[in-house]
């Protein structure tokens, strides 16, 4: 019995690949290559500004040189580098040794963010506070007193506790921890903080009970705190077909992913894994390099098509953010962007795909079927989604978001090319490739604003309603879009204003932002204070 149901299956699937155009067997085994590529071991997941990254971009740059597209990066190249800053990071002259015992950063000890940057080299003692020394402090008591207490900040209490050190004498604060009670401390190279005034760094339990156990003891203390800005490079790829028309189509899709991990952006708890991405987002890069093939050999010649592959994507939209601030084209001849991300699980029960951006113009309620041979068609109408279609939408262009849902292998090292479903993806590329052939004689399309998207988590029972910058380094929170009807925008705020203030409380970055932000509930008012160029400005608001 279980024979012949093998067999039945088997048969069917070849009846299936039988009754498929030898031009779509064609695409299929072109998505088998590319993404069996793109997701291979050898990429090593694609990170950002990695080797792997590098040896993606080089294949996709091969792959549209092969096409015949035009380059479009920079250097008449088919890249367009962009730097990204990734915050702090702690340089190699960074020491502690405790009586000539050198211990390992990272592993024995590590500055905290806001430490300063400086050299001390002196006797100290964890029972005696004298000025001119290094002062020991155990967090094991505010620990205890705050166990309780969910707003507690352990790491602000640190800071202010070292600025009181400092005005008392202390040249170092090295904090321990002798409470059972875990205390979550790490570098966080992310954040943006004003230093204090001498250096801060935190020793581990081992080098607690190695060198402590003794308070009264007198130490010699040799210390450096050194940081330098942590960078990398990510690569755009794009490519051109110039039909000499007003407008251009631009066609993208992210091909960086996640690497092994290190950027503590996945959904794995296990050991450290390649995460190959072969739906998130080979699938869209291969739908990309397929979609140059149709459109460099078809009639469709009313407009020209920009084929773009991003980097950075997963780390917040870089490589989208960076090329609408820096077009190789002229991006008011954008005519609409289509975003591929994820199009290569089609489910073969639910055979659903979605589509965001639908409100983004009036003429998507026009040509979008919502139900086709293939699959029906769920329509998500906002310009703004976790993905590139955003930084487009960002820049009043008409934007849509193919993606066939999510599942159980996203940000996971499961998410291999043995899981995608290649007769669906070909079916998402051509219904792709049906939009543009209904848009083929419409001329430039119309833009709309779209509603406000669920952007923030559900410990936020209010919303400013912006749309944060997530490439900006600098400090604060930049308003990279203003949503419409909300209090930003009611309060008179506009895009490119820098949040610095919300109430008393400071805006460094995000994550400062985001915890400002979950104080506060529907009804409250307070202030708003942003940097408009050189001007700081004022706003009265209530959530």
């Amino acid at each position: 019995m279980k024979n012949a149901l093998f067999f039945l299956i088997l048969f069917t699937q070849v009846v299936a690949a039988q009754r498929l155009k030898k031009s779509d067997k064609i695409i299929i085994d072109n998505l088998h290559n590319e993404i069996g590529y793109l997701a291979s071991d050898k990429l090593e997941g694609r990170k950002t500004g990695t080797p792997g990254e590098k040896l993606a971009y080089e294949y996709l740059s091969d792959q549209f040189k092969k096409i015949g597209l035009t380059p479009k990066g920079d250097n008449n190249s088919f890249l367009q580098s962009f730097e990204i800053n990734e915050g702090k990071q702690i340089l190699p002259s960074t020491r502690l040794a405790i009586n000539s015992n050198t211990l390992t950063v990272e592993k024995d000890f590590f500055p905290l963010i806001f430490s300063a940057e400086g050299s001390v080299e002196a006797n100290a003692s964890p029972s005696l506070l004298e000025k001119g020394s290094p002062w020991f402090w155990d967090i094991k008591d505010i620990l205890e007193q705050n166990k309780t207490n969910p707003h507690f900040d352990l790491e602000e209490a640190i800071k202010n506790k070292t600025i009181d050190f400092a005005a008392k004498g202390a040249t170092a604060v090295i904090v321990y921890n002798t409470n059972t009670i875990d205390d979550g401390l790490n570098f966080e190279s992310k954040e943006k903080v004003e230093p204090v005034k001498i250096p801060v760094v935190f020793i581990t339990k081992d080098v607690t009970e190695k060198f402590l156990n003794d308070k009264t003891s007198d130490f010699e203390i040799n210390l450096k705190v050194a940081f330098g800005d942590k960078k990398r490079t990510g690569h755009n790829v794009s490519g051109f077909v110039n039909n000499g028309a007003a407008n251009t189509i631009i066609i993208g899709a992210h091909y960086d992913h996640l690497g092994y991990g290190e950027d503590h952006n996945s959904l794995w708890t296990g050991a450290p894994a390649i995460f190959n991405g072969a739906d998130d987002n080979a699938s869209g890069t291969a739908a990309v390099i397929e979609l140059a093939r149709m459109l460099k050999k078809s009639k469709l010649k009313n407009n020209n098509y920009l084929f773009i592959c991003f980097s950075g994507e997963e780390l917040g939209l870089f490589g989208s953010k960076y090329f609408t601030e820096h077009p190789t084209i002229d991006l008011s001849s954008a005519n609409y962007m289509i975003n591929s991300d994820m199009v290569g699980r089609l489910n073969d029960s639910s055979h659903t795909i979605t589509v965001g951006g639908f409100g983004t113009s009036p003429t998507w309620g026009n040509i979008l079927d919502e139900k086709t041979k293939a699959f029906s068609v769920k329509f998500d109408s906002s310009g703004i989604g976790p993905s590139d279609h955003t930084s487009f939408y960002l820049k009043n262009i008409p934007v849509l978001f193919f993606f066939t849902g999510i599942h159980k292998d996203y940000h996971k090292p499961s998410d291999d090319v043995d899981k995608i479903n290649f007769t669906g993806e070909l079916d998402v590329i051509k219904y792709i490739y049906h939009v543009i052939e209904e848009t083929n004689k419409l001329g430039k399309l119309s833009f709309l604003k779209t509603r406000e998207p669920k952007l923030e988590g559900k410990r936020f029972t209010v919303t400013l309603g912006i749309m944060p910058d997530y490439t900006f380094s600098g400090k604060g929170v930049r308003a990279d879009g203003i949503i419409d009807g909300k209090v930003a925008q009611q309060a008179g705020m506009k895009q490119g204003d820098i949040i610095i203030k919300l109430g008393e409380n400071s805006v460094t970055d995000l994550n400062s932002y985001m915890n400002v932000l979950s104080k506060y509930k529907k009804g409250d008012s307070t202030t708003v204070t942003v940097m408009r160029g050189k001007d700081e400005l004022n706003f009265k608001i209530v959530f």
